[in-house]
């Protein structure tokens, strides 16, 4: 998910940054918070959505933000969104969000506002939420700022707070012996910070399950595992392969609203939208960035408090 750029903020940004991330921490729900979540078979969970920032190749400042909506149980396409950004701001390890977020908010807004009926109950991020260093990952930024449910699906091990990916964690990995098989991450803190989960029966890899926003982890864990027709839940999946997915593999060259080589998603029967959105140099506080793309005072699209 993340592109890594060169430079590095100024060390005030930074302390910015931190500030942010400390204020909105405390509006992070970690319990279910809809029926459907306590429910064995999720009954009344009709949506999915999967959300992702694929990097064009050799290019640091090209990217695509990208959206999908899936049915549930079925995990078919109901909308898709995929559009191209241009943005300067450096990846930081620990602050993913202010590199990337701003434009999944926007595309989530695009969503309420075009086909409010196609907004998904829950978002799978590709990245983590409380498993953090300051136990507020890229989800959970996400959830709040959107107040919808959102689940952090990492393929890698997030090394914080004494986790480690040493030979006692791989010999818990070795006991996970079928899909559905998870383990606890807890840190040194003595906080589970999240889950170690065997995602399906053929695959050896865990998956690193944590809360986001607006759900238990058991929930989360559950959720993921049903989602999963292969290793990667499938809103996961499917977002990372819309074209912006095959222009961050490929190294082709955005132009337009579109993207060279490649046509535009627009299956029949779904919903899609394209577009470019271009931020030049912003490395200042998110909610000022997010402020800049959209109307972010009207309470009928953020039903959280003002940012």
């Amino acid at each position: 998910m993340a592109g890594k750029a060169a430079g590095k903020p100024p060390e005030e940004i930074l302390l910015d940054w931190k500030r942010e991330q400390a204020s909105l921490k405390a509006r992070v729900v970690d319990l279910d918070t809809e029926a459907w979540q306590r429910d064995p078979a999720f009954s009344g969970l009709q949506r999915v959505g999967g959300v992702d920032v694929s990097f064009v190749k050799d290019d640091s400042g090209s990217a695509c933000a990208s959206l999908v909506v899936l049915s549930y149980p079925e995990l078919e396409v109901l909308y898709e969104d995929c559009r191209m950004v241009t943005l300067t701001a450096p990846y930081v390890s620990g602050f993913l969000a202010f590199r990337e977020l701003p434009f999944l908010v926007d595309a989530v807004q695009q969503l309420r506002q075009r086909e409010p009926c196609l907004m998904p109950q829950v978002l799978f991020v590709d990245g983590n939420g409380v498993l953090h260093h300051r136990g507020f990952g890229v989800a959970c930024h996400l959830g709040v700022l959107t107040d919808l449910p959102c689940i952090g699906v990492a393929k890698k091990l997030l090394q914080v707070d004494g986790l480690e990916n040493n030979a006692l964690h791989k010999e818990k990995i070795q006991l996970l012996k079928a899909g559905g098989d998870s383990f606890p991450l807890m840190g040194g803190s003595g906080t589970v910070l999240g889950r170690a989960l065997r995602s399906h029966d053929h695959s050896t890899k865990p998956l690193y399950v944590s809360v986001g926003h607006k759900i238990s982890l058991e929930a989360a864990v559950r959720l993921t595992h049903s989602c999963c027709k292969f290793r990667i839940p499938e809103p996961v999946r499917q977002v990372s392969g819309l074209p912006g997915g095959l222009v961050a593999q490929s190294g082709a060259k955005p132009i337009g609203g579109g993207i060279r080589g490649l046509p535009e998603a627009r299956p029949p029967g779904r919903g899609s939208a394209s577009g470019r959105t271009q931020v030049e140099g912003f490395w200042g506080p998110l909610s000022e960035l997010i402020a800049s793309l959209q109307d972010v005072s009207d309470t009928s699209l953020w039903p959280t408090s003002p940012l």
